[in-house]
Parts: structure tokens; sequence; C-alpha cells
């Protein structure tokens, strides 16, 4: 006998009160519903309903038995609807970096929520890269070459890493032509990502190395882009990152000529073979949005 079965004619006894209105609602003989009961009382070890001659009601352990039966049944409704033919729904786990995430994530994740009414998105914004099954993570956006960790991995475009000033420092100090100018200035370390005290520019293969011994080390980009924009010295930075500030000419892109190679972002999920649909709508939406970027900035 099917025990989700089971659950389900005792909510309707206690529905409609009684065995015979419960096996008209769910097309059973009364014989049949009046077996079922005994026998999930006999398995419970308790009485689960006071019978009188007009209605039965629940006991104390029909009660709580009842609460614990809506939820069980909800969600197996909710399990199954996800994989039949219809349109995506459910929960949507994702990660991404603190500042892609403020500026394109959140944006990008409302405008599939627009178009996906029955799902819902959780999106954790982290600059560390969260163990997406330890964390219960559908999709983690990445940045940067990946390990060799077994993810599927989906390429949206490539970001850079830049180097910025701000117009007022660089009229104070003047603007380096070259990478070993760089030692005659002020630089701002960030140290969100750990790492030795230097700066690499060049293709791989010609790399420069700028090795400095920073007086201002911040732990968070904001911070770094804030120093940079009063006027204390010259900044490292993914591209996305500087873009408003570029784009109001509170900072200015030094040694373009130098820059490294971009660096990839990727979507990445543990398996495409059985990826939710939600999570394989999400991917879907995700690079049809990026698509006409040849680097998201």
């Amino acid at each position: 006998m099917d025990r989700l079965d089971e659950l389900q004619v005792f909510l309707a006894i206690l529905d409609t009160g009684s065995m015979a209105a419960a096996a008209h609602k769910l097309r059973r003989s009364p014989s049949a519903v009046t077996r079922m009961l005994a026998t999930l009382e006999q398995r419970i070890g308790t009485r689960l309903f006071e019978r009188s001659t007009r209605r039965l009601s629940a006991t104390g352990e029909g009660q709580r038995l009842a609460t614990h039966a809506r939820r069980l049944l909800a969600e197996y409704e909710s399990a199954m609807c996800e994989y039949q033919a219809g349109p995506p729904q459910g929960l949507l786990r994702i990660t991404a970096p603190m500042v892609f995430g403020r500026r394109y994530m959140t944006s990008l994740a409302t405008r599939f929520l627009m178009r996906h009414p029955d799902i819902q998105v959780d999106l954790v914004l982290a600059d560390r890269n969260m163990h997406l099954i330890d964390n219960g993570v559908d999709i983690a956006l990445r940045i940067g070459a990946l390990e060799n960790s077994g993810l599927v991995a989906r390429e949206l475009g490539a970001v850079k890493r830049i180097t910025v000033a701000s117009p007022d420092y660089l009229g104070r100090r003047g603007e380096p032509a070259t990478p070993e100018e760089l030692a005659q200035h002020e630089l701002i370390l960030g140290t969100a990502v750990r790492g030795l005290p230097e700066w690499r520019f060049g293709a791989a293969g010609s790399e420069q190395v700028v090795r400095f011994a920073p007086r201002l080390q911040v732990n968070d980009v904001e911070g770094v882009l804030n120093a940079a924009r009063e006027g204390f010295g010259i900044a490292r930075v993914l591209s996305y990152q500087a873009v408003p500030d570029l784009q109001a000419g509170a900072l200015s892109r030094l040694l373009t000529d130098y820059e490294p190679a971009p660096l990839p972002v990727h979507l990445v999920f543990p398996s495409a073979r059985h990826m939710a649909p939600r999570a394989r709508a999400f991917v879907d939406f995700a690079i049809e949005e990026f698509t006409q970027l040849q680097a998201i900035h």
C-alpha cells in the first residue's frame, strides 16, 4: 500500500468529517477507506480520530499528524511538478562575487523572475568561492581561470584587470608611461584576494612584474576605489568594478597597452545531465543576456 496514499485518505477523512464522505471525494469504496485508516492507526500505534454517530474528530495525535502530512504531500507535489511538462518552478540558489552581483546579477535575476513567475531565486553575494554541493548552491558565477573541480562551465564573457587613478592624482604626480614607472608612485593594494604585493602586466610569457611595499592596502574593492577617487594613489581593479567611475571621469585608465589577457567569466554548476529545469532556464537566459558582449566591461 502506498503510504502517501494513506496520508491522502487520512486528510480526506479529516477534511470531510466522515469515511463515507472521504470515500466519495476520493472515488473509493467506503470499505477501502476504512481499511486504510485502520492500517495507518495500527502502524502509528494510536487512534487518529474520536468516533461519534455524526462526525469523526481528530485526536491530538491526529492533529499533529495532519500538520506533517499536509507539509509532506505539498513538498511531494512540488517536487513532482518540477520534473513534469510545464514551466520551470521552485527555488534556485545562485552565488556571485559581491560587486559583480550588485552590478549585474541582481538585475539579471529580477528580469529572469519576471519571465518565470513560478521560480524563486536566493542570490548569495560573496567574494569567496562557495562549495556548490556543500552549500546547496545550484549555480555560481566565477571570474578567472577555473580549477579542475569537475564542475560544468558555460562562458558568459570576459573582464580585464585594469590600472586606474584620479585626474587629481595624475595632475599632481604625472601619469606613468610604463609599468616600471610605477615605482615612483603611491600604489593602493587590494587584498580581497590574497597574494603577493605585486602587479603583473603583459601577456603570459612576456610578463612584467611590479613588486612594491604599499603604504595603503584595503581588503574591499570599494575601499580601494574610494582611496583612488580621493587622489591617494594608483589602484588595480577588475574592469567592471571601475565602470561608473570611468564613465563619470572620477578615474582614468592607465597603461592600457600593458594590460594582461582578459579573465573569463563563467557560470558553473555540478552537472548538465541531471540539471533541474529552473537551473537550465537561468543558464540559457544569462547566456542570452550576455551574448552580444565581447567583454562584460
